[in-house]
Protein backbone atom coordinates (compact mmCIF):
# COMPACT_ATOMS: atom_id res chain seq x y z
CA UNK A 1 0.00 0.00 0.00
CA UNK A 2 1.41 3.41 -0.91
CA UNK A 3 1.40 6.57 1.22
CA UNK A 4 -1.87 7.87 -0.30
CA UNK A 5 -3.71 4.58 0.18
CA UNK A 6 -2.42 4.27 3.75
CA UNK A 7 -3.51 7.80 4.62
CA UNK A 8 -6.97 7.39 3.12
CA UNK A 9 -7.54 3.98 4.72
CA UNK A 10 -6.48 5.19 8.16
CA UNK A 11 -8.54 8.38 7.87
CA UNK A 12 -11.66 6.42 6.84
CA UNK A 13 -11.20 3.84 9.61
CA UNK A 14 -10.75 6.43 12.32
CA UNK A 15 -13.58 8.66 11.05
CA UNK A 16 -15.91 5.66 11.29
CA UNK A 17 -14.83 5.11 14.91
CA UNK A 18 -15.31 8.78 15.71
CA UNK A 19 -18.81 8.79 14.20
CA UNK A 20 -19.64 5.54 16.02
CA UNK A 21 -18.97 7.33 19.33
CA UNK A 22 -22.17 9.26 18.52
CA UNK A 23 -20.98 12.53 20.08
CA UNK A 24 -23.14 15.46 19.02
CA UNK A 25 -20.34 18.03 19.15
CA UNK A 26 -17.95 15.92 17.04
CA UNK A 27 -20.69 15.17 14.51
CA UNK A 28 -21.47 18.87 14.22
CA UNK A 29 -17.79 19.75 13.73
CA UNK A 30 -17.49 17.16 10.94
CA UNK A 31 -20.71 18.48 9.38
CA UNK A 32 -19.51 22.07 9.61
CA UNK A 33 -16.25 21.11 7.91
CA UNK A 34 -18.11 19.33 5.09
CA UNK A 35 -20.41 22.29 4.54
CA UNK A 36 -17.61 24.87 4.73
CA UNK A 37 -15.80 23.24 1.80
CA UNK A 38 -18.92 22.81 -0.35
CA UNK A 39 -19.53 25.02 -3.38
CA UNK A 40 -20.66 28.47 -2.32
CA UNK A 41 -19.77 32.04 -3.14
CA UNK A 42 -16.21 30.70 -3.38
CA UNK A 43 -15.74 27.74 -5.68
CA UNK A 44 -14.38 24.42 -4.39
CA UNK A 45 -10.96 24.95 -5.99
CA UNK A 46 -10.48 28.24 -4.15
CA UNK A 47 -11.63 26.72 -0.87
CA UNK A 48 -9.24 23.78 -1.21
CA UNK A 49 -6.31 26.09 -1.92
CA UNK A 50 -7.24 28.15 1.14
CA UNK A 51 -7.52 24.96 3.20
CA UNK A 52 -4.15 23.76 1.95
CA UNK A 53 -2.46 27.08 2.67
CA UNK A 54 -3.94 27.34 6.18
CA UNK A 55 -3.03 23.72 6.92
CA UNK A 56 0.57 24.33 5.95
CA UNK A 57 0.81 27.48 8.07
CA UNK A 58 -0.74 25.59 11.00
CA UNK A 59 1.72 22.74 10.31
CA UNK A 60 -0.86 19.96 10.19
CA UNK A 61 0.57 17.27 7.91
CA UNK A 62 -2.65 15.21 7.91
CA UNK A 63 -4.62 18.30 6.89
CA UNK A 64 -2.09 19.09 4.17
CA UNK A 65 -2.42 15.55 2.78
CA UNK A 66 -6.21 15.77 2.88
CA UNK A 67 -6.32 19.11 1.06
CA UNK A 68 -3.74 17.99 -1.49
CA UNK A 69 -5.94 15.01 -2.32
CA UNK A 70 -9.06 17.16 -2.55
CA UNK A 71 -7.18 19.72 -4.67
CA UNK A 72 -6.18 17.04 -7.16
CA UNK A 73 -9.78 15.70 -7.19
CA UNK A 74 -10.99 19.24 -7.93
CA UNK A 75 -8.65 19.49 -10.92
CA UNK A 76 -6.23 21.99 -9.46
CA UNK A 77 -2.90 21.93 -11.31
CA UNK A 78 0.40 21.21 -9.61
CA UNK A 79 1.51 24.72 -10.52
CA UNK A 80 -1.48 26.23 -8.68
CA UNK A 81 -0.89 23.95 -5.69
CA UNK A 82 2.80 24.89 -5.53
CA UNK A 83 1.92 28.58 -5.77
CA UNK A 84 -0.46 28.20 -2.80
CA UNK A 85 2.26 26.35 -0.88
CA UNK A 86 4.67 29.20 -1.64
CA UNK A 87 2.19 31.64 -0.09
CA UNK A 88 1.96 29.36 2.96
CA UNK A 89 5.73 29.46 3.34
CA UNK A 90 5.77 33.22 2.98
CA UNK A 91 3.08 33.63 5.65
CA UNK A 92 4.30 30.87 7.95
CA UNK A 93 8.01 31.38 7.62
CA UNK A 94 10.81 28.86 7.36
CA UNK A 95 9.28 26.63 10.04
CA UNK A 96 6.84 25.54 7.30
CA UNK A 97 9.64 24.23 5.04
CA UNK A 98 9.67 20.68 6.56
CA UNK A 99 5.92 20.49 5.88
CA UNK A 100 6.55 21.72 2.34
CA UNK A 101 8.98 18.83 1.84
CA UNK A 102 6.42 16.29 3.02
CA UNK A 103 3.71 17.98 0.94
CA UNK A 104 5.85 17.77 -2.21
CA UNK A 105 6.51 14.08 -1.50
CA UNK A 106 2.78 13.43 -1.06
CA UNK A 107 1.96 15.40 -4.22
CA UNK A 108 4.36 13.15 -6.12
CA UNK A 109 2.50 10.11 -4.76
CA UNK A 110 -0.84 11.58 -5.81
CA UNK A 111 0.49 12.08 -9.32
CA UNK A 112 1.57 8.44 -9.78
Amino acid sequence: MNQVEEFNAYRSKMNEKIMAADNKVLKRIFNLDTNAFAEGTLDIKTKELIGLTCSMVLRCDDCVKYHLGKAKEAGISDEQIIEAMAIANLVGGTIVVPHLRRAMEYLEELNK
